[in-house]
């Protein structure tokens, strides 16, 4: 598994370790409150709120906190939340490329938190999408089961890729508008996934085999995905396996 796709593996052990989980729980629910705003409360209906719920069920947000968001979002209340999705991009340090997905109520505060961020790590905003691609990713848990098996329910359900079993997991790799589609094939077939969500991947990586580097890109990271009103954070390092194993208890 790449660098930055074993970093995405321990941003959901942290979200599930973090004694801080109301700031999680903030930034699930303005998942949550967008998706319902935009394509309605019926879940079956909205895929993209069924993702978010999903999300959020999977970090052990509480049902009754999923519920009012989805209330929120979908009532007529003056204390109705409006929130803006902005994407800002840049270069890190080791030349990494990194996109940020945020949803804010203010513009201006994003961004100086964001520039804040870049300028203390050394980097600089910057276009850099044309280094990455949408793709669907869904993380399927063997469960003990036959990886060979998982591979070719994955390769049956209309996956584009699949990778080599990590963590307990495999990670199969869908075009953008088929993620519903394999997932929901590969429920029927008994496999449930563990998260389901489309996500920017690198076409092209940097290579950060260097310690002190790595755990300064992992820092810049980190603050990135510290702030309020920042959702996700893609980016297109790779670390060698051993050396993230030697650097995941500093980060996790």
């Amino acid at each position: 598994m790449s660098g930055h796709s074993k970093w995405s593996t321990i941003k959901r052990q942290k979200g599930a370790n973090d004694a801080k989980r109301g700031a999680l729980f903030t930034k699930l629910a303005r998942e949550i409150i967008t998706a319902a705003r935009q394509g309605g409360g019926d879940l079956e209906a909205n895929y993209r709120l069924r993702m978010a719920v999903d999300k959020a069920k999977a970090n052990s947000m509480p049902a009754d906190n999923i519920k009012r968001a989805i209330e929120k979002a979908t009532g007529s209340g003056a204390d109705a939340e409006q929130f803006e999705e902005i994407t800002y991009e840049g270069i890190g340090p080791a030349s990494v490329a990194v996109i940020i997905a945020a949803m804010t109520d203010n513009r201006n505060r994003t961004a100086s938190e964001v520039r804040s961020v870049f300028n203390k790590h050394g980097g600089t905003l910057s276009t850099v999408a044309w280094q990455f691609e949408q793709r669907g990713i869904i993380s399927l848990p063997l469960n003990g089961r036959d990886p060979d098996e998982l591979t070719l329910a994955a390769i049956d359900a209309g996956a584009a890729d699949v990778g080599a079993p990590d963590g307990g997991s495999i990670i199969i790799t869908t075009e953008p508008g088929e993620l519903e589609a394999v997932r929901r094939s590969l429920a029927d077939a008994g496999f449930e996934a563990e998260s389901a969500e489309l996500s920017m991947e690198p076409t092209t990586t940097v290579d950060v085999s260097d310690a002190r580097t790595a755990r300064q890109v992992l820092q810049f990271m980190e603050r990135l995905e510290d702030l309020d009103d920042v959702q996700n954070v893609y980016a297109n390092f790779d670390i060698p396996g051993d050396l993230m194993e030697e650097l995941q208890a500093e980060v996790v």
